[in-house]
């Protein structure tokens, strides 16, 4: 039988709260998964009652369960939060659930975004707009930058005339040079979903991504709504909009990717500007190798 919390959950995050699906279906998994921890941990049926006298250990015990199961550092981090919110939702008004630090990822030098990381940056993004077309609007943009790998001053230079959408995207860059870039299912999917929700319409020569007040987007507005993200995340400080482009360019480049075929996706008039990537794929194996030879 479906606990009803979890279910209760859920529908004051869609009702209430206007989170996005995919939001509401993680947060109610997590719910789902501190009751059940909780049973097994305290050998006894748990309620709302039960919920208001969780403690600080009972999260850490939880969250070193979830690491246990190959949690990553950021997806850790959502999950807390996941569980606060039930929490709180669960103690009604007056709750105060027990707050314990979250994980954080060791500063050092620049490196790219793991995947997980990625999409849940762009998810906290989407959650944290005031309103689901803003959300749509910001997890399309993320998408681009990490899909598809474009600039963010490319992305929000785009007008209506790039719609219908097809396979791939005529991208204007630098010095008016204009490029030829894939577009991945989901990226077009994220791009056509916010359109769908979109108050000012797709006019062919106006901006495709507006404002709140349907004026073009701004960069800053982007920034800011990231920094407060990898914040709840606890993410680093590098972790920008271009990480996300810069975090492109390095997956595909440790997937095999030519150099000259980065080049032509990245936009880059020179090679010589393309060339940092194998540095930092470098550096990352040398991570790899450090943290599991034995001998290293």
């Amino acid at each position: 039988m479906t606990d009803p919390l979890p279910l209760s959950f859920a529908a004051h995050l869609a009702r209430d709260r206007r989170r996005s699906v995919h939001t509401v279906r993680a947060y109610q998994a997590t719910a789902a998964r501190l009751i059940a921890f909780l049973q097994a941990h305290w050998g006894g049926a748990v309620d709302a009652a039960a919920l208001g006298r969780v403690t600080p250990a009972d999260l850490r015990a939880f969250l070193a369960k979830r690491r246990g199961e190959g949690l990553g550092n950021a997806s850790a981090a959502r999950e807390l939060s996941a569980v606060r919110a039930f929490l709180a939702f669960a103690g009604g008004p007056d709750a105060a659930p027990p707050r314990i630090r979250g994980p954080r990822v060791k500063k050092g030098l620049p490196r790219p975004i793991a995947p997980a990381e990625a999409v849940a940056l762009a998810e906290e993004v989407e959650d944290g707009a005031r309103e689901p077309w803003i959300g749509a609007r910001d997890w399309a943009v993320l998408l681009l930058l990490y899909g598809a790998g474009l600039r963010i001053g490319e992305a929000l230079g785009l007008t209506g005339a790039v719609l219908p959408l097809g396979d791939t995207l005529r991208v204007t860059g630098k010095r008016a040079k204009t490029r030829i870039v894939p577009l991945l299912p989901q990226v077009r999917s994220a791009i056509e979903a916010y359109v769908a929700q979109s108050p000012y319409g797709t006019a062919r020569n106006a901006p495709l991504f507006r404002g709140a007040k349907g004026g073009p987007l701004s960069p800053g507005v982007i920034r800011r709504s990231v920094r407060a993200a990898r914040v709840q995340l606890g993410l680093s400080d590098r972790t920008t909009p271009h990480a996300l482009r810069h975090s492109f360019a390095t997956h595909l480049l440790g997937r095999g990717a030519d150099l000259r075929a980065l080049q032509e996706l990245l936009g880059h008039a020179s090679l010589s500007s393309t060339q940092v990537y194998t540095a930092v794929d470098a550096a990352h194996l040398m991570d790899v190798y450090r943290s599991a030879h034995p001998r290293a």
